[in-house]
């Protein structure tokens, strides 16, 4: 598979890298002459332990002596956008050989799984579990996107004409890119970035999940009309409904995206019709048929709403089914059942919608109807109440106050509100779920509830599922307490049964891993999903995990497969939920075959779970007090990390952090509190990642590993972990997935803040740890390199941390040089580069924040 990728992918790239140079551009041939020298200045450079200002003041000493120092900060910048369209070219060529050094048709895809089962006699068994299971990812509009739409528009372009090797055209395209703009003038609103994600769900998801859905029925010879679970595959929805520290989330944002989700998926029916409507010709099918077209129509263009819920559309479409059937011997059957199928999947509402907010938040909106209601005496007597006095005084409100002097208490109220307006109009699958971020106690939960009850209750049915999510180390291991309290609550019990029995729970691995490290946040959640699995199944309760996933390990990415694959019978396996955001969308979600690849190892993992339990998915307490060991040895570590009196201070003045709210990548900001100083507790786990990521430190993607693996070593148990390593799917997933993290580090380009007064003890630290990581990884995987079990990723990140060598290079020498004293107008030249230099880094990782 190595070689095959070097053949697809590295020389394609060598080939088609070399087109560049002969773009129509000014000093562009210059620029692309230098480069590969910069690029060997580097690597040789940091082999002799050089500095990136050491590197590049060498590289122009020798290149360009008479040029001055303005004008090689012009051509750094010209580098670094030549750099840019350097890591478009190598993802399109990378995509174009997906299907070449991706084994998409065997282990994790659909149709071996149903192979095997066949084999197994075990195809009963995976039909029953398809009539209940589903798997829901949710687009997130996280900040971690750098490539504008119009660049991923010219990314599917240059694929196509790489996979059918049209020079012509990809020279062509080569230009556009070279015309086209990286960066975005002005933040996106909410509403440009559910625009963004609406074009996934138009040209990719809409076409890859009914395939899959369809593919699987005929393949076990269902019948797919009377297939009942068409919620196998599912599509969440935050843009316009996340409102977490979002302050451009409004209410109105919300019921405008609820509209524009609606609006696309009547247009894909409209458009899917009109070509059905080419074949169904026959004598009496035709005029229904024309009455759906012209219904879909009428519903989209103009104010008449002939169809105001899948139903009405159905039941036409019906109609046309059973006079097909009875008069035309089913021809042409095959195309009307895939739109149906379609219409099932999707209903009125393309993507489900889920409402967020912090749980502070509805603290505050409380305080605040009690004081319009009883007065400030009465806020002030609440605050001193202990929890179970603050629930009675919650439940014991049975209205809302008219009006608040809070502005935003207002807004929330509104916010819940809208809820109803989607509900009535895109249907109840349209959004019934609302979040409540930070969850840590049963009084956060309640108090949502309530408000629910409150603003949303309609003839005594609350169709709304309200999702505690536990983020932290402490919120994880409380997690089981608080929910047996709620479950332990009448009224909410009642509302569950209302609900099929079902509570989801939301577990959030970036804030887990930002608060406690790697280990320790993912064994974490493991834990908790067993507690609250046992807790759940005692009150007769179908627990539903939903899991907030970024997209490096160290916010939960990584090999998903292995990991839902890996979770055991202790976990309960009713769904896999998980978030989907940024780089990782375009990445594996971005076209049709990449899109329908996840999809499929992410349902064949759930599945592959339930029929395939094996030692390997269940822990042993032996293993399980090893884990538990190691976990709290590098929590340790990572705590005394974290407390070291300049960490804060490091992140802040010298990684890039502050500079992704400049990025125009997102509407929400960097923190929570913007107007505070900043303060670990309010930093956004996102941009923490992505700031160790530009520094090429990846921190919460290994540290403490190599402590626990140390101390485990010292007390004679390397040997127990090796074993480990070997039986446990979980723990090598684990590791393995941290092992990426490892790959795409490099120490070199920032040994220069080992010799600074101020954070020299840092970065000492830092190095420390990932030298010994390295070191305990290769011997409990007993390998000699990392990824040495996984040579596409191993070859694809060697290739791509080389492209973006000289970029790391101009970043980190902007950071140092703005260490010393400039003038107004260099600090502002070396923060534009550094700046600049971000989107490339990122975009190159594909999944680092």
């Amino acid at each position: 598979m190595s070689n095959n990728y070097d053949i697809e992918v590295g020389k394609r790239y060598t080939i088609y890298n070399s087109l560049f140079l002969d773009l129509p551009f000014d000093d562009i041939y210059r620029t692309g002459t230098l480069l590969p020298i910069l690029q060997a200045a580097c690597e040789s450079g940091y082999q002799q332990q050089k500095t990136p200002t050491q590197i590049l003041k060498q590289f122009f000493s020798d290149m360009l002596p008479k040029v001055s120092v303005k004008e090689h900060h012009e051509l750094l910048f010209q580098m670094v956008q030549y750099i840019e369209r350097q890591v478009v070219l190598f993802d399109s060529i990378e995509d174009a050989a997906f299907e070449k050094i991706n084994e998409t048709k065997s282990k994790g895809s659909i149709n071996a799984l149903i192979n095997r089962a066949e084999n197994d006699n075990k195809k009963a068994a995976l039909i029953e579990k398809l009539k209940t299971f589903a798997v829901r990812i949710t687009l997130t509009a996280h900040p971690t996107q750098f490539y504008p739409g119009n660049v991923l528009g010219i990314m599917t372009d240059l694929e196509k004409g790489i996979r059918t090797n049209d020079l012509a055209s990809i020279n062509l395209i080569l230009q556009q890119l070279g015309k086209t703009a990286f960066i975005k003038k002005q933040k996106p609103t909410p509403i440009d970035e559910a625009s963004s994600l609406i074009w996934y769900l138009e040209n990719v998801f809409y076409y890859s999940i009914p395939d899959i859905l369809y593919r699987i029925l005929k393949r076990l010879d269902l019948d797919i009309h009377a297939w009942e679970n068409t919620s196998l595959l599912q599509i969440g929805f935050w843009p316009g409904g996340d409102r977490d520290g979002n302050p451009f989330v409004t209410h109105e944002t919300t019921m405008a995206v609820a509209d524009k989700l609606q609006r696309w998926i009547l247009k894909c029916y409209y458009r899917d019709i009109r070509k059905l409507r080419r074949r169904l010709t026959f004598k009496r099918v035709e005029p229904i048929i024309m009455k759906a077209e012209n219904g879909i129509y009428q519903t989209l263009f103009t104010n008449e709403q002939v169809f105001t819920n899948k139903e009405s559309l159905l039941e036409i479409l019906y109609e046309a089914r059973e006079l097909i059937i009875k008069h035309h011997d089913g021809l042409f059957l095959e195309l009307l059942d895939q739109f149906i199928l379609k219409v099932k999947i999707f209903g009125f509402h393309f993507a489900t919608m889920d409402i967020r907010q912090d749980s502070r938040k509805h603290d505050n909106l409380w305080e605040g109807i009690f004081e319009s209601q009883k007065g400030a005496a009465f806020v002030e007597n609440f605050k001193q109440l202990d929890e179970d006095q603050k629930l009675e005084a919650v439940f014991a409100t049975t209205e809302l106050p008219e009006s608040y002097s809070d502005e935003f208490h207002t807004e929330m109220i509104q916010s819940f509100k809208s809820i109803n307006y989607i509900q009535e109009n895109n249907g109840v699958a349209g959004c019934h779920r609302y979040i409540i971020s930070n969850c840590q106690s049963v009084l956060h939960f309640m108090e949502v509830f309530q408000l629910a009850n409150l603003t949303l209750k309609n003839k005594d049915v609350l169709k709304l599922d309200i999702v505690p999510l536990f983020e932290t180390v402490d919120d994880l291991a409380n997690a089981p307490g608080i929910m047996r309290r709620i479950y332990n609550n009448p009224t909410y019990m009642d509302h569950l049964k209302a609900r099929d029995k079902k509570q989801s729970i939301m577990l959030g691995f970036s804030d887990g891993t930002k608060d406690g490290g790697y280990i320790k946040a993912n064994w974490g959640i493991f834990r908790a999903k067993e507690e609250l699995t046992k807790l759940s199944r005692e009150f007769g309760i179908s627990v539903i995990f939903f899991d907030g996933r970024g997209g490096p390990p160290a916010r939960g990415g990584g090999n998903m497969h292995n990991f839902y694959a890996s979770l055991g019978p202790d976990v309960e396996n009713e769904e896999i939920q998980v978030t989907i955001q940024g780089q990782t969308i375009s990445a594996n979600y971005g076209k049709e075959m990449t899109c329908t690849y996840n999809m499929e190892q992410l349902l064949s993992a759930g599945l592959e779970n339930h029929l395939y339990p094996t030692v390997e998915k269940t822990l042993n307490a032996e293993q399980r007090a090893l884990i538990d060991e190691m976990a709290s040895l590098s929590y340790e570590a990572y705590k005394s990390f974290k407390k070291h009196p300049q960490f804060v201070s490091y992140l802040e003045h010298v990684t890039p952090l502050k500079y992704f709210g400049e990025a125009n990548i997102g509407s929400r900001p960097v923190k929570r509190n913007k107007d505070e100083a900043m303060s670990f507790e309010d930093l956004r786990a996102i941009p923490f990642v992505g700031a160790w990521a530009q520094m090429k430190q990846n921190i919460p993607g290994f540290y403490g590993i190599g402590s626990a693996a140390m101390k485990m070593d010292q007390a004679g148990k390397l040997d127990q972990i090796k074993n480990l390593y070997k039986n446990s799917l979980f723990f090598r997933t684990l590791l393995g997935n941290s092992m990426q993290s490892l790959a795409k580090s490099n120490y070199a380009p920032t040994r220069y803040l080992s010799e600074d007064e101020t954070y020299g003890s840092l970065w000492d630290n830092m190095f420390e740890e990932y030298q010994k990581s390295i070191n305990f990884l290769l011997k409990i995987g007993g390998m000699d390199e990392l990824l040495e079990d996984n040579p596409v990723s191993k070859s694809s990140i060697k290739i791509r941390e080389k492209i973006v060598l000289p970029l790391i290079t101009i970043q980190q020498y902007a950071i140092q040089q703005l260490m010393g004293q400039h003038s107004e107008e260099e600090v502002l030249t070396l923060q534009r580069l550094i700046l600049r230099s971000m989107f490339g880094i990122i975009n190159a990782a594909r999944n680092a924040a």
